[in-house]
């Protein structure tokens, strides 16, 4: 069964198409990281005038690539949630012209459950139940999954993602947009151990809260608004590891509570931040010490995509979780992700 996924969730327009809910037969993402560079982030009318530009041409190349014609499709997944409302709009109305002009099934996914399920596809060997850690621009999210979305959320994050938190402290440092690669790479000439930064704590074991490391990080380069004492601002690069290393501790710390309360001792992590290779580090040196099993997917599968969204909407459609035209985007994920 070949499915069709779109995604145009926020500043990547994707199409995708995938067998059996497994193998990719192609996956096409056209970035529009120039496009919001001179603005340090993503503008969502930008995003939603090129989404409105480039969909046919990256659906038709999907199809192109897979060797597959329309006729052969047998539905079509569209991220309708969460997201930036115009943008998300783009590729729901494209899909249900799609649906509706060849009569395709049409399900609608969940974008923070399908980065859970992009670990899935590169891992089959993964059995439930398994912890799933969601790290992106816009979402933190911690889960227990027990089935192709069929997901506990254990915890979140209370204010800035982590990826939302990178963009910042990169924009502090003055580095170019997109921040988080940049952040990653001041920070390979840093010493993490330089600056005392906060480790967020929370009242549940399970969520995570940024704004106050980002913070931190403001009155360690500015210094403390009120204080007359000569300040010295670290070296940017220390500043930076050690930034970095602090959100990985953060995450790591959630994980080992997570392992010790549920008993699942398979981890997967997914999202765009799940690209950092500090966090890699971190997370590889925890599953030396559990013996945990511990997966990540290839880059390409990390950041956004449609063959996540047409992998996990291929088990919607045998499900028959099936929806008609009055589907409609939202900007939060049904599940508090």
């Amino acid at each position: 069964m070949k499915v069709l996924g779109i995604e145009t969730s926020c500043d990547e327009t994707a199409a995708a198409v995938v067998e059996d809910g497994r193998r990719i037969l192609s996956n096409v993402v056209a970035s529009q990281v120039d496009l919001h560079a001179v603005f340090g982030g993503v503008v969502p009318e930008i995003a939603s005038r090129a989404h409105q530009e480039c969909i046919d041409a990256i659906v038709q190349r999907a199809l192109d690539d897979a060797q597959t014609s329309l006729d052969e499709v047998a539905g079509v997944a569209v991220t309708c949630r969460p997201g930036l409302i115009g943008a998300l709009l783009v590729g729901l109305s494209y899909a249900k012209g799609l649906s509706l002009a060849l009569g395709l099934p049409l399900v609608g996914v969940d974008h923070i459950l399908a980065h859970v399920y992009a670990c899935e596809m590169a891992a089959p060997e993964l059995q439930y139940p398994y912890l799933a850690l969601v790290v992106s621009g816009g979402h933190t999210s911690l889960f227990r999954t027990d089935g192709p979305g069929n997901v506990e959320l254990l915890g979140e994050s209370l204010d800035d993602a982590a990826g939302e938190a990178f963009d910042k402290v990169a924009s502090l440092l003055g580095l170019p947009y997109p921040g988080g690669p940049n952040v990653e790479k001041l920070a390979r000439l840093g010493d993490p151990s330089a600056v005392d930064l906060p480790i967020p704590r929370c009242k549940r074991p399970f969520d995570f809260s940024f704004a106050g490391l980002k913070t931190a990080v403001l009155y360690k380069f500015r210094g403390v608004p009120g204080r007359r004492a000569p300040h010295v601002p670290p070296a940017a690069a220390d500043l930076a590891a050690s930034f970095q290393d602090a959100v990985a501790s953060t995450l790591v710390r959630a994980i080992r509570r997570a392992v010790a309360a549920s008993g699942c001792t398979q981890v997967a992590v997914g999202g765009g931040v799940a690209a950092n290779g500090h966090l890699r580090a971190r997370l590889g040196a925890l599953r030396e010490e559990l013996g945990i099993t511990l997966v990540f997917p290839p880059l390409r599968l990390c950041t956004d995509n449609a063959a996540m969204i047409a992998g996990l909407g291929y088990h919607q459609l045998v499900a028959g979780e099936l929806a008609d035209l009055s589907l409609d985007a939202a900007p939060t994920s049904r599940r508090g992700a």
